[in-house]
């Protein structure tokens, strides 16, 4: 894909994830329009997968750390073709299989169940690992939080992968600067990120812009030429990105917006998308 067509993938996505929240009721719409750009290009062009054979042995994988910005995940499988788009408006209801956090056995293109914050990394490291031990070349993909790297469990699985020297592991750190109490630097600052990646014999990235195609390209495609270690990817990004009354507003963390928030935000995406086309 080129950048513009990426740039529409991700605008598609976005309504997925606002039309799911909204038929939630419930949800976190901040932290799954931060990361869409890194969702779209993983799946539609980092990525070696294929939505008709979601199991193959050999297939790179993704863990979302962060699993409560599901949304963001689901919409991304619809758009790539793993399950109806439809059932995107089934999210977190009685019976779905769409529930508020990844399940690896019911969601075709999961690979890991996640949601208790800290646990996806080490899932991660052991699937890199894994690859390793068993002669595989798939790759290992993890998306966490800002706020998330404030679980402990997130430096021990840095440690372990940096001791294992996984190079074929890439962590990405979603730094839109807001968790669900507040500014993450008032709440528990986790910064330095990128010299404690350091430390942990990471090759680190700083993107200064994450929810720019050409940025996340040339990460992406140093990541996969750093051998001998892991890399970790820190990527600036703006929560709630492409809704006007989102961007930046730490109350958009975990909450779905009202039938009138929803009319705006999807206006707001068809703006987008409109003047995408006219490029």
């Amino acid at each position: 894909m080129n950048k513009l067509e990426l740039m529409k993938t991700a605008n598609e996505v976005r309504k997925g994830i606002v039309s799911g929240v909204h038929s939630a009721k419930a949800g976190h719409p901040g932290g799954s329009l931060s990361a869409t750009e890194i969702f779209t290009y993983l799946y539609f062009e980092e990525m070696k997968i294929d939505p008709k054979d979601p199991k193959n042995p050999d297939r790179d994988r993704f863990v979302l750390s962060k699993g409560h910005t599901a949304p963001g995940l689901y919409a991304t499988l619809a758009q790539r073709g793993y399950f109806p788009k439809e059932d995107l408006l089934t999210l977190r209801h009685l019976g779905s299989y769409l529930q508020g956090h990844p399940d690896m056995k019911h969601i075709p293109g999961v690979d890991m169940s996640s949601g208790s914050l800290g646990q996806g990394i080490s899932a991660a490291a052991g699937m890199a690992l894994g690859a390793k031990l068993t002669g595989k070349d798939f790759r290992v993909y993890t998306l966490l939080g800002d706020g998330e790297i404030q679980e402990g469990q997130v430096w021990e699985a840095a440690m372990f992968a940096g001791a294992k020297k996984l190079d074929n592991l890439v962590v990405i750190v979603d730094n839109n600067g807001l968790q669900i109490d507040g500014p993450v630097a008032e709440v528990n600052t986790p910064y330095p990120i990128d010299k404690k990646f350091e430390a942990f014999n990471f090759h680190v990235i700083n993107v200064e812009d994450g929810n720019d195609f050409d940025q996340l390209k040339a990460a992406f495609d140093e990541a996969r030429q750093t051998k001998g270690m892991p890399t970790a990817i820190v990527a600036k990004t703006l929560k709630g990105k492409g809704v006007s009354f989102m961007e930046n507003q730490v109350g958009w963390h975990g909450k779905a917006p009202n039938d009138e928030e929803y009319a705006v935000a999807m206006a707001d995406l068809e703006k987008a998308g409109e003047a995408l086309c006219q490029m």
